[in-house]
């Protein structure tokens, strides 16, 4: 039980991947704080835990960067710490980059850049104060690769690994870790929200995602992850090999991801 007692900020924790891991953080014991902007399915996420597990719930939009740092200091000010900050919260994409608008691409970058930044930049100040807490951010494979139809996406996963990857390197001496996980295909409806070119959803299920991990199986290999304090976990199935191909044989790559269909 590394984490009872210890206190969670979970963004985007209203389904998919953060409400998983809600479910795996109490089931550890941990004191949880969930985020997202819809109120209601928090409440729902809150009412599935066991009663006597403490799920405290902080409606936020990730965009509104002066609600965060509010949305940072009420929860420390009621837990009186916070011990891990998972920022999860994030929209997908659906459309060529001649599609797409650049309203949709400074949106996509906005929540799942920015969203991530913010955050940590919020409750950073309280962690180096204490001196101890750990920083995730929900990554992906499109973290360290790049796919057709995903541009922006790809673009704003990338841009995490930049910023956390020298983040990192300057909490060290205030014993705070950073980890940033990939996940591969989670079985969620992310494909179902994911942003067309006109900033319209998609709603619809892509049959990759579909046949994905379940989300409580990726909640337990991340939480795994996160308590031995990994940097830089990859979790997923055979899609994964993409980031490896890449790195070894990028000409095989080009070659390869030119010929795979993507929806």
């Amino acid at each position: 039980m590394v984490f009872k007692d210890k206190v969670v900020w979970i963004t985007g924790a209203s389904s998919g991947i953060g409400e998983a891991l809600v479910y795996e953080f109490v089931r550890q014991g941990a004191r949880l704080a969930i985020s997202s902007r819809n109120e209601t399915e928090l409440q729902r996420v809150k009412m599935q835990c066991p009663q006597q597990s403490e799920v405290e719930i902080f409606p936020l939009d990730v965009t509104d960067y002066e609600a965060v740092s509010q949305t940072a200091q009420a929860i420390v000010q009621h837990f009186g710490y916070v011990s891990v900050l998972v920022a999860n919260a994030g929209v997908s994409q659906r459309s060529l980059v001649k599609d797409t608008g650049l309203d949709v691409d400074q949106r996509i970058m906005g929540i799942n850049y920015f969203g991530a930044v913010a955050a940590t930049k919020a409750i950073l100040p309280s962690m180096i104060r204490q001196q101890f807490g750990q920083i995730v951010v929900i990554s992906s494979v499109l973290g360290k690769i790049g796919t057709p139809l995903r541009s922006a996406y790809a673009a704003s996963k990338h841009a995490l690994h930049g910023f956390f990857d020298s983040l990192r390197v300057e909490v060290y001496t205030d014993n705070i870790k950073v980890t940033i996980i990939c996940p591969g295909y989670v079985r969620t409806n992310v494909t179902i929200n994911a942003l067309r070119g006109d900033g319209t959803p998609l709603n619809k299920m892509a049959e990759e995602t579909a046949s994905g991990m379940s989300p409580e199986a990726f909640a337990r290999r991340a939480v795994r992850a996160i308590a031995a304090g990994r940097e830089e976990p990859i979790i997923g199935s055979k899609e994964v090999l993409a980031i490896y191909i890449k790195r070894l044989f990028p000409r095989l790559f080009s070659k390869l991801i030119r010929h795979l269909k993507f929806g």
